[in-house]
């Protein structure tokens, strides 16, 4: 981390820490983030030259307070930070992605300043290089749909815009008494509100913990009338505030998450953004006189002030590796509340795809997909249902996601049941049918912002970088390669959905090297085997006799990425090496019609659906194969990743081994290659 980050600020914490609070110390993860940032927390007794923490100002924060005092040594408060989790942390105990750790004060306490209080008010806020990753990160929290907490629900419709938006607050919260304000406070925000738009239509928006029925609000159904109005679903704060004509709070974080919409909030108390020139104050701070944008604001609040942790990687991290964790734990979240009846999932995954979409409600298994289809209807759950089991003719009456593995998958081969780190859903299709349109078609074309496009561009690097490839298996050392213009030609399993779906009028590896060959007959052709093929799981092989004056080389188990950096071309009909050439700069042709065909960044031979009218550039590609469409999992926290995080693991090889049984079944299954049909 920077010096302008967490490490250069916090000189003044003690490193051992000590409290005196049952619910402190059965915090792990406060525990874990301490101790990552040098510090070490205990329960009982300070030493001299010790701390004392406490939680904030909550009910038991005096007990610290008073052992501060008697033994005169510093206190600490720490509290969450501003992007926290999905749920509130009342909720099973779901802990926070961002803790703000105070030597000073406490943000929300304006009766004193605070750290945050004082780095806002400091040269760091202001630096170019800082507020330019305040602008970057402001937008991508828009733009993927963050706020504090994520138990919303994205597609709950927004009223229609122009109206004023009052926000509600948990009674009793030391934010609000903290702040200058009280429960009086609330019914006077409504009065103002009233009072400055009397032909506005006013929503008062219910807290998330009110909403779940944790903690009380101010505000009930007697404060509603014809022209206010009680707003208790889920709806995105995002999208309330783009669609608001004016935000009134007391001191709830709403508000600064207001002025990075462009509001001027109406503010009744003095929370941490009041008083530097970006909000309406009732009360304003006269210590507070420096003038900030939103930029620096942000910087300050989310850049500079907080400890953020990486549960993944179990580490300290900046706020852009947090917000790519929070986003992949979101998008599931949001993806599986409802639930979802599994269709067509072979015995051996389905404990890994409880793990990927029965962490919010567990997934329901039913082998027909015209059974699972009325259950999902009758429950208001959705369908899940292996993209090649699905019958033919079907048509879903609930909504359905067809999943696939994704294109980072593994350490080692789906045929023999080694379980993926990448799935994909498509309620639209699936990627590899080219008959109609995918939810991949869809993002290949939609343009991304910059800060996609700076994604995208550095994970491109890093597995050109590392190496890595869907399979990631141990290959063989390269024989000497014939020089001249080498051509890769990846073989294909022939009876894989991909080739039944996509391919044109080449549907097989010997008629793939055929038409290679015809329209490059001085060329050295290297043909490499699909592992599944040469595992002998999967049908595809090609007798030596017919490869004899057609190959040049066909070099035995070797390492896909190995072959890339060793060749000109890429010849193939279907094969996802194709796309993993594109990544690295080589030229693809193709017979077929896969996903990353017809975009204009391949050479087309074969049928181009004529939806992929768009020009993308390869960004922009890699952004929707490899970020955005698939789901990550990670084995070794056990939650749902980011990219980079599988990167790293397949990278690394950090990857738990399957089970014995899995192992056991693989075998099994590669003795019996050629009954496969009876189980797939």
């Amino acid at each position: 981390m920077s010096d302008t980050d967490w490490q250069g600020i916090r000189t003044s914490v003690p490193r051992r820490l000590w409290h005196q609070n049952l619910s402190l110390l059965r915090d792990k993860r406060l525990h874990r983030m301490l101790a990552l940032a040098g510090h070490e927390l205990r329960f009982g007794l300070p030493k001299p030259g010790d701390g004392v923490l406490v939680w904030g100002h909550s009910p038991t924060a005096w007990r610290g307070e008073a052992l501060a005092r008697r033994h005169h040594l510093p206190l600490i408060r720490v509290e969450d930070a501003f992007l926290r989790s999905i749920h509130p942390g009342r909720f099973r105990g779901e802990a926070p992605l961002g803790l703000l750790v105070d030597p000073v004060g406490m943000h929300f306490n304006a009766a004193c300043p605070s750290l945050l209080e004082q780095i806002l008010q400091s040269p760091n806020v202001q630096k170019s290089n800082i507020l330019d990753r305040a602008a970057a990160a402001i937008s991508r929290i828009l733009e993927v749909d963050l706020s504090k907490y994520n138990n919303f629900d994205p597609d709950c419709p927004v009223p229609a815009p122009g109206y004023v938006l009052i926000v509600d607050q948990t009674r009793d919260d030391a934010a609000i008494r903290h702040a200058g304000a009280s429960a009086a406070s609330f019914p006077a925000m409504l009065a103002a509100a009233r009072t400055a738009f009397p032909d506005r239509k006013i929503l008062i928006r219910t807290h998330p913990e009110t909403r779940m029925g944790l903690r009380p609000g101010h505000f009930g159904p007697n404060d509603t009338n014809a022209q206010v109005s009680l707003l208790t679903d889920p709806i995105s704060p995002n999208r309330l505030l783009a669609s608001a004509a004016a935000v009134f709070t007391v001191s709830s974080q709403l508000g600064f998450e207001a002025i990075l919409h462009g509001h001027r909030p109406h503010v009744f108390g003095q929370p941490f953004y009041a008083g530097w020139g970006l909000t309406q104050d009732e009360q304003p701070l006269p210590r507070r006189q420096t003038i900030l944008t939103p930029a620096a604001l942000f910087a300050g609040a989310m850049i500079l002030a907080p400890l953020w942790y990486d549960p993944c990687r179990d580490r300290l991290c900046d706020l852009e590796t947090v917000i790519d964790q929070l986003q992949a734990e979101t998008c599931a979240f949001r993806e599986d509340s409802k639930g979802h009846v599994a269709a067509g999932m072979r015995l051996w995954k389905r404990g890994r795809l409880q793990d990927f979409f029965g962490r919010t409600k567990a997934l329901h298994f039913c082998d027909d997909p015209q059974k699972a289809d009325r259950i999902a209807k009758a429950t208001d759950k959705s369908l899940l249902l292996w993209a090649g089991r699905e019958p033919e003719g079907f048509t879903p009456t609930a909504p359905c996601l067809r999943v696939e593995d994704g294109f980072l998958r593994s350490r080692g081969l789906g045929a023999e049941l080694v379980p993926p780190l990448s799935l994909v859903t498509d309620d639209l299709g699936i990627y590899y049918d080219s008959s109609r349109p995918s939810r991949l078609d869809t993002l290949i074309a939609t343009p991304l912002s910059p800060q996609g496009t700076a994604r995208a561009l550095a994970l491109i690097d890093r597995l050109k970088t590392q190496g890595v490839s869907k399979y990631n298996l141990s290959g063989q050392t390269l024989p000497p390669l014939p020089e001249g213009h080498r051509i890769l030609v990846p073989g294909q399993v022939e009876d894989d959905a991909s080739i039944r779906k996509g391919a044109g009028a080449v549907r097989t590896n010997l008629g793939l090297l055929r038409a290679v060959r015809a329209a490059n007959p001085g060329a050295v052709l290297i043909y490499k085997p699909h592992p599944d093929v040469e595992a002998g799981l999967r049908p595809g092989a090609i007798a030596h006799a017919d490869l004899v004056g057609l190959v040049d080389v066909t070099p035995s188990h070797a390492d896909p990425v190995a072959l890339l950096a060793n060749v000109q071309e890429v010849w193939t009909m279907t094969s996802l090496l194709g796309f993993e050439a594109l990544i690295r700069g080589i030229p693809v042709t193709c017979l077929g019609a896969p996903f990353y065909a017809g975009w204009g960044l391949t050479k087309d031979l074969g049928p181009v659906p004529r939806w992929r009218s768009a020009r993308p550039d390869l960004a922009q590609l890699a952004h929707a194969a490899l970020i955005t469409y698939p789901r990550y999992w990670d084995p070794v926290s056990r939650r749902p990743c980011p990219p980079e995080v599988a990167l790293d693991r397949l990278a690394s090889g950090n990857i738990p081994h399957p089970e014995t049984l899995n192992r056991l079944l693989s075998k099994l299954q590669g003795r019996f290659a050629s009954l496969a049909h009876l189980w797939r």
